[in-house]
């Protein structure tokens, strides 16, 4: 038998095999959710709920008929997506509603960038598009933007409907760097050229500092210094933006009081554990208290933890489903992460390798944040899980980042290293 029948048959064996775990995983992780909130269980959230796993069964199913490149990608995520919607059920059955249809318009929205990305091929040559399109949504925000959590980086519409337009600038800063390193020796010809990005990202930077949105900051400035670490020429820009990173921390320190009180809290939250410590202390506490194997669904108290469905969502898990269930969301990001590095290596068109490469350090440092604030290696920001945490425009923005790591997968021939 031909070698790469043999591949695609082992493909389609390994697909089936995957899908039909996912599937069991899903069923399990929803209806344990649903079972503890049975006295509040309706029409609608059974009909969502049987939505919810022909959905991913048929994501699945679809993305494996339309590209062969890697499918692996949708069943990591609702994987995560599934562990996480299961504890916001638990916490709030409200939320939970909410994130289940915010995952089926994710999914929508996941299919239709892929088509969009292949319909068109201009892509990398409308760079300013990309900057004018992120500086839009800044404006957006300082006019119409509302404090919360001491950043004004949300949108509410009639106290209804709350977008946070930063979690959707990832998508074309992603785009803008792809765009600059595909059309790198063009750009650098030109006078101040090689400073071009490093310019556009810095005024992004100023935008989120008027905004006091220090921790998507730092993933933009993370983002930068990593692009420019492995396709930069010029080493001295990558000192530079390191040592200007580091000042900057130092400006934040010094201008913002939200900001000085976190990092006292990370110091030390035992000290005013009943104010401003109690957050962070709770969730160690939680941590502590699951085990390997956790304390089960219902039985443990992360409803101690304020905003346990959004910020602090990964000691919720922890407690209730176990040590063990926070390594396996730990080592599905770093799947999710290895594989968009993976794509980025072998994708031989310079514009999608470097997307590819961009969005996998988005969700790694994005990941890092917060879990790092969790676990208090270093101070907490106000940033998402992604795919778990309670949100919209984290969970809408992640899908379409998805979207695009699909297609940067979908030119990659079946049998290349990517699937080996």
């Amino acid at each position: 038998m031909n070698k790469d029948l043999v591949l695609v048959e082992n493909e389609k064996k390994y697909t089936r095999k995957s899908a039909v775990l996912l599937l069991l995983f899903t069923i399990l992780s929803l209806s344990l959710s649903l079972i503890y909130n049975i006295q509040n269980i309706g029409d609608t959230d059974l009909y969502t709920y049987l939505a919810i796993l022909l959905v991913v069964i048929l994501s699945t199913s679809l993305v494996s008929k339309i590209t062969k490149a890697d499918n692996i990608l949708v069943m990591i995520v609702n994987m995560l997506f599934s562990i996480g919607v299961s504890m916001i059920y638990r916490l709030d059955p409200a939320y939970g509603k909410r994130q289940l249809q915010f995952y089926l318009v994710g999914m929508v929205l996941f299919f239709l960038t892929f088509f969009i990305l292949k319909a068109f091929k201009f892509w990398s040559k409308i760079s300013i598009f990309y900057v004018v399109v992120s500086i839009g949504l800044f404006m957006a925000t300082l006019v119409f933007g509302t404090y919360i959590g001491g950043a004004k980086n949300w949108i509410v519409i009639k106290n209804i409907i709350t977008i946070q337009p930063s979690e959707f600038i990832k998508v074309p800063l992603a785009f803008f760097i792809a765009s600059f390193y595909s059309n790198y020796n063009q750009i650098v010809s030109k006078p101040f050229g090689r400073f071009y990005m490093e310019f556009v990202i810095l005024v992004y930077i100023g935008f989120l500092f008027l905004q006091k949105d220090l921790g998507t900051a730092l993933i933009f400035f993370g983002l930068m210094i990593l692009s420019q670490f492995v396709f930069e020429k010029d080493r001295f820009l990558i000192t530079f933006n390191i040592i200007a990173m580091i000042l900057g921390s130092i400006l934040a320190y010094f201008m913002f009081g939200h900001v000085r009180i976190r990092v006292a809290t990370w110091l030390d939250p035992w000290s005013d554990i009943n104010r401003t410590g109690y957050q962070i202390t709770q969730a160690l506490f939680a941590l502590a208290s699951g085990g390997l194997f956790g304390t089960g669904i219902g039985l443990g108290h992360p409803d101690y933890i304020p905003v346990a469905e959004s910020d602090f969502i990964f000691s919720a898990i922890s407690e209730e489903m176990g040590v063990f269930m926070g390594i396996a969301v730990i080592l599905l990001f770093m799947i999710l992460v290895y594989r968009a590095f993976k794509i980025s290596l072998i994708q031989q068109d310079k514009f999608f390798s470097t997307l590819a490469f961009c969005i996998g350090v988005l969700f790694a440092i994005q990941t890092f944040i917060i879990l790092g604030g969790v676990l208090k290696l270093i101070p907490l920001t106000g940033v998402t899980l992604p795919f778990i945490s309670q949100g919209g425009s984290s969970m809408l923005s992640g899908f379409i980042l998805l979207g695009c790591l699909q297609y940067c997968a979908s030119d990659i021939k079946y049998g290349d290293e990517i699937d080996e």
